[in-house]
């Protein structure tokens, strides 16, 4: 599977689970073949009923802060530093002609993943590159919970950079201190997830 193929998999995997993704079993795991990951993560999300998958993604992202899926967050928190990177984002890509439907935010994965899929290496992978912490310790909280969409992140953070020794202290007090805070009135973020268990992985081959 080439980079831009499985950065549009795996952009489409992290969205919601409707009925249309659903209803493409058949594309889905002719798509992910060849890619253990990605083959057993199809699996799963097939053999659920709709609403245990449904139910299980929004409680996977939309309730736990700490596996939030909108990547300026892990850096930056509810700060003014994170309304910059969001417009950042949304020049960069409106340079390369991708435009947002009305209350898209540009930090979302999906989103970023997409952009890497059509613009392609280089201008397109930058935004993965410049939030490379933000998705290891996603995917760090993904495995905490035990929820197969790690499986995905695996998959993603295996044809990212390897991350520096820089980019492992940064992790580490990321983990420790959670994101900064900023904005008045927002809920107690508390500790990150443990990053120890999930040794950081790049470079390694995606094709089987």
């Amino acid at each position: 599977m080439n980079r831009s193929d499985l950065f549009q998999l795996t952009s489409l995997l992290l969205t919601y689970p409707d009925e249309e993704l659903l209803a493409a079993g058949d594309e889905l795991r002719a798509a992910a073949a060849g890619v253990d990951e990605l083959e057993r993560f199809v699996q799963w999300l097939l053999t659920g009923t709709r609403t245990e998958v449904q139910r299980h993604y929004v409680q996977t992202f939309d309730l736990r802060r700490r596996s939030g899926l909108y990547l300026t967050y892990y850096l930056h928190g509810d700060t003014r530093k994170r309304g910059m990177a969001l417009l950042m984002l949304k020049q960069r890509y409106r340079a390369h002609g991708l435009h947002l439907a009305d209350g898209e935010l540009p930090d979302l994965l999906p989103i970023v993943l997409e952009f890497a899929a059509t613009v392609g290496p280089g201008a397109g992978e930058a935004p993965l590159r410049q939030h490379r912490q933000g998705i290891e310790l996603l995917r760090a909280a993904l495995h905490d919970a035990r929820t197969p969409y790690a499986l995905i992140l695996d998959v993603i953070c295996a044809v990212l950079p390897q991350l520096t020794g820089e980019d492992l202290a940064a992790l580490t007090a990321l983990a420790s201190d959670g994101p900064p805070v900023e904005t008045v009135g927002l809920d107690a973020v508390g500790l990150g997830p443990d990053l120890s268990p999930y040794p950081a992985c790049g470079n390694a081959e995606v094709s089987r």
